[in-house]
């Protein structure tokens, strides 16, 4: 039998905007930080417990990481800070086989795209409703059979898209 593999993908809170602060240092909004915690406590409702986190090394997300109160083992990775879907696919790539259900928190557009570019249903409800808009928090659940190194376009199946409010 093969083993089915859970790939989430999350985007940061909604950030704060403060003068004089670099892209990669804005911290989240209040809302932001509301806003992952709902969506950290509906993936421990939701999904199998995470096993593995890969998160982008900005402070908007790592505080949503934070804020999750998701217990894993976390990678902050400075390649996934405004990375595409190829990217996010190699570093999903080199987490080993044991991890059965991976978080990964990072940006728009690369974490929307990343969905709909691993989704062989992205014609489906979820997906329709991510194209339209992916809100920051929000969530793609996904699953394969295929190993984390073999995920290229059309590898996966789109379960969940849920936006926590």
């Amino acid at each position: 039998m093969e083993s089915r593999r859970t790939l989430i993908l999350m985007r940061h809170g909604k950030s704060a905007y403060p003068d004089g602060v670099p892209d990669h240092d804005r911290p989240l909004a209040p809302r932001g930080q509301r806003e992952a915690a709902l969506g950290g406590s509906w993936l421990q409702q939701a999904t199998a417990p995470v096993d593995h986190v890969l998160c982008s090394s900005a402070v908007r997300t790592r505080e949503t990481f934070a804020a999750s109160g998701i217990d894993a083992p976390v990678e902050y990775l400075e390649s996934l800070y405004g990375a595409d879907p190829e990217i996010i696919a190699e570093e999903v790539g080199l987490i080993g086989e044991d991890s059965q259900t991976l978080l990964v928190i990072a940006h728009w557009p690369g974490i929307p795209e990343t969905a709909l570019w691993l989704a062989d249903n992205d014609d489906s409800d979820e997906a329709d409703q991510m194209r339209s808009k992916f809100h920051t928090s929000a969530i793609a659940v996904l699953t394969t059979t295929r190993r984390w190194d073999q995920l290229d376009r059309g590898a996966a199946r789109l379960d969940k898209f849920h936006v926590p409010r």
